[in-house]
């Protein structure tokens, strides 16, 4: 019995080309892939606009199904809020888009499908397709689908699907059909691998999943994710590069990059941590307190924690008391924070300018760096020339400079840097995450996979709050909703690296940030920002909990990538 390919057949993109596949979720939160000449209509709408060749697509229209498939024509997919909508009901689906390489099931047309109770055919969603179709390659006879989130196996020579609890068997066939679309991708150096379909993984800008690491390898599957809950909606936006160019003129209000914070109001080192079973410390903000508080935590376990020994994990500090005259919540909120450096200053601080341009593009604007910078017209510099162009000190890539400055200027102008095409940091970033409390607990209770350690239990906790100048809308206010969230790492030597390196990105306001939910499509909401978190303890179907033996090693890279790391443990 088949139980997971190897790593040799894990995908990776090893091209700058790749097959997409378009799919929409049912009510019970299985994805269902459009057919191959319905995703060749999207993705060709999807990547018609300027900047679509770094996959990101555009997120001003809507897709009519219709004119790819008649059949379809009540249904139209709306691209800022990544749902399919039927117009004569109202109905809405979330949809996703997958990357897969060219030698992929969906690459070569091959289908997997189903027989209903209806008598009709249903396709499998396309990762598991791909799968089945590896399984086949190798020669596999049966197939246990459980690595991909399924109770099921597929028995490859009597093309039969049984249910393990039921044991009731369904009918299975392949089916050979024409190719899904080809699109193109540019993959920063380093980074491989499908996009992750999961909520953590959306820009809260909405600019879609971070491309390239494998987040949630159900033993050791990395290139397929599991399905998810319906509750746990992800609206996928595909592989994408790492900067999407902005749309001009209106730089100042464009929100596609990360926007970048100096203020760190995370003062404050946490309390010893104690010896007890089950214990915490504390990660909260202080000064001022800005924002309403939010509820206080009655204890230090929620109710899905086995029972033990606890200590109340304390409550939001108060409010400081009014004091006249007193500015108002908003005027706090977009009080300027400490000074901050002149940003042709940072930008000539880590740049080499050329004096001969080499003949390619500048990724920011598209224009020739031999040309006049594609942001000439909309960015002011005393000394900073139209055609001046320059070399990142550490990764050498070229840039007009004053497109690295439009991209600067559009950030939180913190003197940090990041560039576009390989993601390496120049400074130390930081980022938009509102204040808020991080508290650490830990407990004798083994997670599945890790059985010769405890557990540590980090509780997150934000409150209602003003969205500050770094937010996409300063002066409005923003909405926490889930909070506390509750998260798990085993309490062995990585586990506790790991949790060391999430108090860093804690303190440089890396975890969370302000945009729009992928879930409920709620914008000014504070959503996950890249790091991804295991929220639950004892199961994997969704990809969130345990086991996940790479989990460790893929949140490492990913506190990597956001410029956290162990040199940073050493410098504290």
């Amino acid at each position: 019995m088949a139980m997971a390919p190897s790593p040799s057949l894990a995908q990776v993109y090893t091209s700058p080309v790749a097959v997409a596949v378009w799919e929409w979720q049912d009510g019970l939160g299985t994805w269902h892939p459009y057919s191959a000449t319905v995703c060749s209509y999207i993705e060709q709408q999807f990547v018609q606009q300027k900047g679509q060749r770094f996959g990101l697509g555009s997120l001003a229209h809507s897709i009519p199904l219709g004119q790819a498939d008649p059949a379809l024509a009540p249904y139209i997919i709306d691209l800022p809020s990544w749902t399919q909508f039927r117009q004569d009901t109202g109905t809405m689906r979330a949809v996703r888009r997958h990357l897969f390489p060219q030698h992929s099931a969906a690459g070569r047309g091959i289908t997997w499908e189903w027989l209903s109770d209806d008598g009709s055919w249903t396709a499998y969603e396309a990762s598991v397709c791909d799968y089945l179709e590896q399984q086949v390659a190798r020669g596999t006879q049966l197939v246990d689908l459980a690595p991909l989130g399924y109770n099921y196996t597929v028995n490859c020579t009597t093309h039969t699907q049984t249910n393990k609890t039921s044991s009731f068997c369904r009918s299975v066939r392949r089916q050979a059909g024409p190719p899904y679309p080809v699109t193109t991708i540019i993959a920063p150096p380093g980074h491989n691998g499908v996009a992750c379909s999961c909520h953590q993984c959306l820009h809260g800008s909405g600019t879609g999943p971070v491309s390239g690491r494998y987040r949630h390898s159900m033993t050791n599957l990395p290139a397929y994710p599991g399905p998810q809950a319906s509750h746990r909606t992800a609206l996928v936006f595909g592989a994408h590069q790492a900067f999407a160019p902005y749309n001009k003129p209106s730089l100042s209000g464009a929100r596609s990059a990360p926007r970048l914070n100096t203020t760190n109001p995370w003062g404050g080192a946490p309390p010893a941590l104690g010896s007890q079973p089950f214990f915490r410390s504390s990660l909260s903000h202080l000064g001022p307190q800005l924002l309403p508080p939010g509820p206080s935590t009655s204890g230090g376990a929620s109710a899905s924690l086995p029972s033990g020994p606890s200590s109340s994990p304390g409550s939001i500090p108060a409010t400081v008391p009014m004091q006249m005259p007193k500015p108002s919540r908003v005027q706090q909120a977009l009080a300027e924070g400490a000074p901050k450096p002149e940003p042709e200053q940072v930008i000539r601080s880590y740049t080499e300018e050329l004096k001969t341009p080499p003949d390619e593009d500048c990724i920011i604007c598209m224009e020739k760096l031999s040309a006049t910078s594609g942001y000439g017209d909309v960015t002011d510099s005393q000394t900073l020339g139209p055609t001046a162009a320059g070399r990142l000190t550490k990764c050498s890539h070229a840039f007009h400079l004053l497109c690295l400055l439009a991209m600067y200027c559009n950030g939180n102008k913190d003197g940090s840097l990041q560039c576009p095409s390989c993601k390496t940091i120049y400074g130390e970033k930081t980022g938009t995450q509102p204040r808020g409390k991080m508290e650490v607990f830990r407990f004798q209770v083994s997670l599945p996979g890790h059985e010769d350690c405890g557990t540590i239990l980090i509780v997150y906790n934000i409150p209602h709050g003003i969205q500050g100048p770094e937010h996409p809308n300063p002066g409005k206010p923003f909405t926490a909703r889930g909070f506390p969230r509750q998260c798990y790492l085993p309490d062995n030597v990585q586990g506790r690296k790991v949790l060391e390196l999430l108090k860093v990105a804690w303190k440089r306001r890396l975890i969370f940030t302000v945009g729009t939910s992928s879930t409920t499509g709620e914008t000014d909401t504070v959503v996950w920002n890249e790091i991804h978190h295991k929220t639950e303890m004892d199961r994997n179907v969704t990809g969130h909990g345990y086991p996940d033996p790479n989990y460790l090693q893929n949140v490492l890279a990913e506190l990597a990538a956001q410029g956290v790391t162990e040199d940073c443990l050493e410098q504290q």
